[in-house]
């Protein structure tokens, strides 16, 4: 009989493409990941993996178990999910991914609720960003992620993913208190067509709407400082370095110096968990959506500016 965890391990590998990606989604060590590989060749008796330059590569045996492995442990998924709605119970262990504003404003609220009303659960919570959190949901790292996107750009999820609308999310300019539109009520991005930007790194989806939405307005943004963290983002603002798009959820104290202005034609993220569909008669993964629900309602549909 081959040993699950050692199914587990190899269908990581097949997913992440290396040892360090099967143990970055395991979270384990790469030693660990090399011990289970190698004694499940010797439960099959034939080589699994070949060296690849300086990593591996799945051999022809390798990449037929694979398969076989995530049928095996889609099955367990189903398994677990039915013998936890059977039992009815909120116990166990449940991971949920997050951007990091998700992260900020809604999982203090989720993992208060969840303390108080299923104490047996346990809640490991980990920020990536909405590409990731759906990449993890998918291969199974996470059970649920919390994921964006915008009133004119949509975030592709795959089939086999059910979703549950959280909350609209506005978002604010934000401009240093000297700009020359920082006493307006309400502002459009195309004011802005003169000034530097301040975005987020290349090559995530927030960046991608960013370029897309002012060029779809006729402005060929000139984009000067790019920052992951929203405080960083402010602060660069405070310091004179240019205009950004500033969501509401998780924002926090704002820098003096910096003056946050409504967008006439609002500018919204749509927020929202997403879950493998296989998991979807677990208790612990309906209760940990029912606590999202919930923490975003305290937040509110559309939070006040400032």
């Amino acid at each position: 009989m081959w040993n699950l965890e050692r199914l587990r391990t190899l269908d990581a590998l097949a997913r992440h493409g290396s040892v360090s990606g099967a143990a970055d989604g395991l979270h384990v060590t790469t030693s660990a990941v090399s011990q289970q590989l190698s004694k499940l060749e010797r439960e099959v008796g034939q080589q699994l993996l070949a060296k690849n330059g300086r990593g591996v590569r799945l051999t022809d045996a390798g990449r037929l178990l694979a398969g076989h492995a995530a049928r095996i442990l889609s099955q367990v998924e189903l398994a677990q999910a039915d013998i936890e709605a059977q039992r009815g119970q909120v116990v166990g262990e449940v991971q949920v991914a997050a951007f990091p504003t998700a992260a900020r404003g809604l999982f203090p609220g989720m993992l208060s609720a969840l303390r108080a009303g299923h104490p047996d659960l346990r809640v490991r919570t980990r920020e990536t960003e909405p590409e990731g959190g759906i990449r993890g949901v998918i291969r199974g790292d996470y059970d649920l992620a919390v994921v964006l996107d915008w009133s004119n750009k949509r975030l592709p999820v795959p089939g086999g993913l059910a979703q549950a609308r959280l909350l609209d999310d506005a978002a604010d300019i934000a401009m240093p208190a000297g700009h020359p539109l920082a006493g307006r009520a309400e502002v459009d991005l195309e004011d802005f067509a003169d000034d530097d930007w301040v975005s987020w790194p290349e090559g995530e989806f927030c960046h991608e709407w960013l370029v897309f939405t002012l060029r779809s307005r006729g402005i060929e943004p000139r984009i000067s400082h790019l920052a992951g963290e929203q405080h960083t983002q402010l602060a660069l603002i405070a310091a004179g370095c240019g205009v950004c798009v500033t969501p509401r959820l998780g924002r926090g104290p704002v820098p003096e110096g910096v003056v946050l202005v409504p967008v006439r034609r609002r500018v919204l993220r749509h927020v929202y968990a997403v879950w493998r569909t296989d998991a979807d008669r677990r208790p612990s993964v309906r209760a940990t959506v029912g606590a999202l629900a919930d923490a975003a309602a305290l937040v509110g549909a559309d939070p006040a500016a400032g």
